[in-house]
């Protein structure tokens, strides 16, 4: 089969388009021909090489598939050849240990991919294999932050920390939905108008604005009664320390993530001050993505897709997601002839 592949760590350069072993599904496993894959940063993690992760070599990156069953190993039943399905990516073994797709084992950056029968979830007609692609790794976590961990309710000021990728412009989607008043920040004019069209209240350019200063301005200072309800921050790295300033007296701070950076300085000032609570959010469970495929299923919710790229075009889709060249979600699909 063809797939994106790479025999070790590196930069983009280390990624090749080639031909791989088809895979066959074990007992308790099913193949998944894949009709559509979204990208996430995960994934330029994983090529790159995380410390305390082990990754087998060679790797097919992509967490994120959904596409039809093709072919199901021993012991599999109510699964069947054409049954449409969305991949859970993470599987807990029978002895405790995480696997999953695009990081443990082979991804999903491929024609197949195989995965144990336990991580699919049947796919509604309503929904498209493309929208259904982008739910786990981004949209299930966006969820779980906004919801479970952060309990985000209508009324309440939510503002969003570099909202024109995948989790973020989940977030300013969910917390609309719900009705909150959103803040989105992003990194240029042209993606705070995106943002403005795709329902965001207010937004600020953090390329040319400070944002903790913004905040002030906007809402008045800590004593007056200033800050959000919600300061969402999954970059980490510099904008911690600026975040810390924004948040509203009683108010969270939530995050699942830091692709800036992950020590960053913390001032405890402003935490006590504002009596603020900190809520990390680590990915998703079934339950989310359960609550995404019914929203978009009955319409309440359509990912964001910023482009659909072929399966040969796999390492420029990587490219693109890596010099954040997108707003909402790269997805790549099959070749076509």
């Amino acid at each position: 089969m063809k797939a994106i592949v790479f025999d070790e760590h590196g930069g983009l350069d280390v990624l090749r388009y080639d031909d791989v072993p088809t895979p066959q599904p074990g007992p308790g496993e099913v193949r998944v021909a894949v009709e559509a894959c979204s990208l996430n940063y995960h994934d330029v993690f994983t090529r790159r090489g995380m410390p305390g992760i082990k990754t087998p070599l060679p790797m097919i990156p992509g967490c994120d598939a959904a596409g039809r069953v093709d072919a199901v190993g021993d012991g599999v039943d109510g699964w069947t050849g054409g049954d449409r399905v969305l991949v859970d990516p993470v599987q807990w073994t029978d002895d405790g240990r995480i696997q999953m797709i695009g990081d443990t084992r082979w991804g999903a950056y491929a024609e197949h991919v195989i995965v144990d029968a336990r991580q699919l979830m049947a796919l509604p007609e309503e929904v498209s294999t493309v929208d259904a692609s982008c739910l786990p790794v981004a949209y299930g976590t966006a969820h779980r932050m906004l919801f479970t961990r952060g309990g985000v309710t209508a009324g309440e000021t939510v503002f969003v920390l570099g909202a024109s990728g995948g989790v973020g412009t989940c977030c300013v989607l969910l917390a609309k939905l719900v009705g909150a008043t959103v803040v989105a920040a992003a990194g240029s004019a042209e993606k705070c108008a995106a943002l403005a069209a795709l329902g965001a209240d207010h937004t600020v350019d953090y390329s040319t604005t400070d944002i903790a200063t913004f905040t002030k301005e906007q809402t008045g200072s800590l004593f007056a009664g200033g800050g959000w309800d919600v300061v969402i921050n999954f970059t980490g790295g510099d904008t911690w320390a600026q975040t810390l300033r924004m948040v509203k007296r009683g108010g969270r701070l939530l995050t699942c993530g830091a692709t800036a950076g992950f020590d960053p300085p913390t001032d405890i000032r402003f935490i006590w001050t504002a009596e603020m609570d900190i809520r990390g959010s680590n990915g998703w469970r079934r339950e989310d993505l359960d609550a995404l495929v019914a929203l978009v299923a009955d319409g309440r919710l359509r990912p964001v897709v910023d482009r659909e790229l072929p399966l040969r075009d796999g390492v420029e889709a990587m490219r693109l997601l890596e010099d954040r060249e997108f707003f909402g979600k790269i997805v790549i699909t099959p070749d076509r002839a």
